[in-house]
């Protein structure tokens, strides 16, 4: 016949005959063990019977399955009952009721012997019951510990997307809720910390750490080794530059200041500046520590120009033109996969608005001085002031005529003249070529594997990352350009070449 009890469970451990079994269990609780199934697993080998834990359902959390009484169950699930026992011949059974946190509902811990249970077996189901009352709980403490970094991680990245297409009101809006004020600046910085893929979180942390969470700090979506950090008005500069001389072996780079609307600007110029610290002893750098070519040429100029190649966006309707705009930046500073990533869709989304804006502008972006070209006129576009000079009718060989642009693309093109292997020749052929090594190769006369290593020594020299599309190689392409080193680029042609540099994507 069944015993049913609903009495409370015993507090302390009882059978100090025979401490072992309760010293064995208290080590279930050392941060080693916390483990249900093992836990179960030893209940059955002490009593010398089987053992399982199931849910109200009846569904087998732990255990070796056994066949229980569903009345009976049922009684313990809705806490009727807190314990059972069931003795028949040949069957022996102990059933304790385990709450589950979180869940509002009780588990059904079943033991079953081919033996009467005695005092200590009886003892050991009780308290095992306890302890794995204990591990579900912390369980549940932990899962929903996961679930909020998940989800505040989640809304970090959200807020960089929104910041990345320039809808800085929803983004604000987003950020209000969890952190006011973080969002309120007129000007932020970006920086990029790299480190190696298994210290990724731990270096995030540190980065909300130093911060105070008050920056916005995300796991990079595109790059697995990258922690992003958008910080008002460059306020955590010194935290991150000492976070970064505690833990050798990680880079940062950062961006010069820019309005939130410019984020994907900020970010494409902090990824360049990781590449130059690469070859800084202190492993950092920032962009703004050196010249940069639209700098040196003449603002109205630089405004007219930009105004007539991009005015064929000027037709559609505002969402649209902001959002090929945004995507094109990303697109042509990044991979389309990446640029994907960064904008939380796909990559054939990015693909599509970027062949459309190649229509609109008559360009052909497998081709590099193209690519140079737009670049500089959307980084323009976007970063023109209230105050900016009225533009006046210019070309870009008005641009690239100035005496100061090409003083700076001479003085940065000589540093290659060094070696004695011509990369400056190498260079401009790949960059003539699409940045694709094997047609290079062709016109060179050499292997392509020579190519790509002529180029990558040319990186740090130059001081600027090559194989990867993004600001570096469009300031080096604008150099050739500005020397009449390469031919300027006709946009209208339709020609869709390959290139085995990421430019594509």
């Amino acid at each position: 016949m069944p015993d049913r009890t609903d009495g409370a469970r015993p507090a302390r451990v009882t059978g100090a005959d025979d401490p072992t079994w309760a010293q064995d269990l208290l080590g279930q609780l050392r941060p080693a063990g916390g483990d249900v199934r093992r836990v179960v697993g030893w209940l059955a080998d002490v009593v010398h019977g089987s053992a399982c834990l199931q849910d109200e359902t009846g569904s087998l959390l732990a255990g070796t399955w056994l066949p229980l009484d569903g009345a009976l169950v049922a009684d313990l699930a809705t806490g009727r009952i807190a314990s059972a026992a069931w003795d028949d011949t040949g069957r022996h059974l102990r059933l304790v009721g385990v709450e589950q946190p979180g869940r509002g509902a009780v588990a059904v811990l079943a033991v079953a012997r081919d033996t009467p249970f005695d005092r200590r077996s009886s003892d050991i189901v009780t308290h095992t019951a306890q302890v794995v009352e204990l591990l579900l709980r912390a369980r549940e403490s932990t899962e929903s510990a996961r679930r909020l970094r998940r989800a505040t991680s989640d809304l970090r990245l959200a807020i960089l997307q929104l910041l990345m297409v320039e809808d800085t009101v929803a983004a604000r809006r987003v950020a209000a809720g969890l952190w006011p004020g973080l969002l309120d600046t007129d000007t932020a910085c970006v920086y990029v910390l790299e480190g190696g893929v298994r210290d990724r979180d731990r270096i995030a942390e540190e980065c909300l750490d130093v911060t105070r969470e008050r920056a916005l700090v995300v796991r990079c979506p595109a790059v697995d080794a990258h922690v992003i950090v958008v910080t008002p008005r460059d306020a955590a500069a010194e935290e991150l530059r000492s976070l970064i001389g505690r833990r050798p072996g990680t880079l940062l780079g950062g961006s010069a200041p820019h309005s939130l609307a410019r984020t994907a600007t900020a970010y494409g110029q902090a990824v360049s500046a990781l590449a130059v610290a690469r070859f800084r002893p202190d492993k950092q750098a920032v962009y703004a520590e050196r010249t940069h070519p639209e700098r040196l040429m003449d603002p109205a100029a630089l405004r007219g120009w930009t105004d007539r190649l991009l005015h064929p966006l000027d037709t559609l309707p505002h969402h649209t033109r902001a959002e090929l705009l945004a995507t094109s930046r990303l697109g042509l500073e990044f991979t389309a996969v990446n640029a994907a990533k960064v904008l939380g869709v796909s990559r054939n989304t990015v693909r599509a608005r970027m062949e459309r804006v190649e229509s609109l502008l008559g360009a052909d972006f497998s081709d590099l001085t193209a690519r140079a070209v737009v670049h500089l006129a959307l980084n323009t576009q976007i970063g023109l002031a209230d105050d900016a000079p009225d533009p006046v009718p210019a070309g870009l060989d008005d641009l690239l005529a100035g005496d100061a642009l090409r003083t700076w693309a001479r003085e940065l093109l000589d540093r290659l003249d060094t070696d004695a292997r011509d990369l400056r020749r190498t260079l401009r052929t790949w960059i003539a070529a699409g940045g694709n090594a094997e047609r290079a190769a062709q016109t060179l006369g050499v292997h392509a594997q020579t190519v790509r290593d002529h180029v990558r020594s040319a990186e740090p020299v130059l001081e600027r990352q090559l194989l990867a599309a993004g600001s570096d190689l469009y300031e080096v392409v604008l150099a050739h350009l500005a020397l009449g080193d390469l031919g300027e680029p006709g946009l209208d042609r339709s020609n869709r070449g390959q290139t085995d540099s990421p430019v594509h994507g």
